[in-house]
């Protein structure tokens, strides 16, 4: 029986990247995204050429829990969960509304609640699962003008270690990955210049790509059973 890999945020960059390479290990997937339903056609597509496998998408805004109940009972049974839908917010925090703060924080940190304890209880009964939530180096150190994002992300590096430690006795891992600047749609705001002065302070000399960031979610998910708890950092040398 194949396993089955749920992705939010999959219609675009880390979350499209890594359905194409786990539909290339023979992954049944079912993709979320909230509302690009072209692009996430388009994946599903791609991934289905690869191989003999089925691929699923839903319309699902990960930050309303009766929208992501739906979903679950959509998805059926989930080996490996990606929470990897994420949004961000630039700015001075005394210029952000409550209604923005309470946006980034329901989407990024709450909707790892929302989907957890609804496919929890389906792992425990298997004594088998993988969660990987991701994350941001700015979850780690903080930046300046992303009050919220960070915020939001410490919130999941949090979640992620102490969620470990409850499910560990049930065999099921969960880990997370603290991401640096990768080559998405959420950092294609900033200009060329600001892009460059961020990349001369990156030792790697460059900005990684969306594949790579696929790559590693795959590394953890082929990482030992031990390897619990842990919030890998992959930032081209850069914090």
């Amino acid at each position: 029986m194949r396993k089955k890999a749920l992705i939010t945020g999959a219609s675009r960059g880390i979350g499209a990247e890594t359905a194409k390479i786990l539909a290339g290990e023979g992954y049944d997937l079912f993709l979320v995204c909230r509302k690009s339903e072209k692009e996430i056609g388009h994946v599903k597509e791609e991934v289905e050429k690869m191989g003999k496998i089925s691929c699923q998408t839903m319309l699902c805004d990960v930050s309303d829990p009766g929208q992501v109940e739906t979903m679950i009972e959509q998805a059926g049974d989930v080996q490996v969960l990606i929470n990897n839908a994420g949004i961000s917010y630039v700015g001075l925090l005394t210029d952000m509304s409550v209604d923005q703060w309470s946006q980034v924080i329901n989407t990024n940190l709450n909707s790892l609640f929302y989907l957890c304890r609804l496919i929890i209880p389906q792992m425990v009964r298997r004594k088998e699962g993988k969660i990987i939530n991701v994350s941001s180096v700015w979850g780690n150190v903080g930046a300046s003008m992303e009050v919220a994002y960070s915020a939001s992300k410490g919130g999941v590096n949090s979640f992620t270690r102490a969620l470990a430690k409850e499910l560990a006795p049930s065999g099921i891992q969960v880990n997370g990955v603290a991401f640096g600047m990768i080559d998405t749609e959420m950092n294609r705001g900033f200009t060329k210049e600001e892009l460059a002065a961020l990349q001369e302070e990156i030792p790697a000399d460059r900005i990684g790509s969306a594949i790579e960031a696929a790559q590693m979610i795959r590394q953890i998910l082929h990482a030992p059973d031990y390897f619990t708890g842990q919030i890998v950092t992959m930032d081209g040398g850069w914090i």
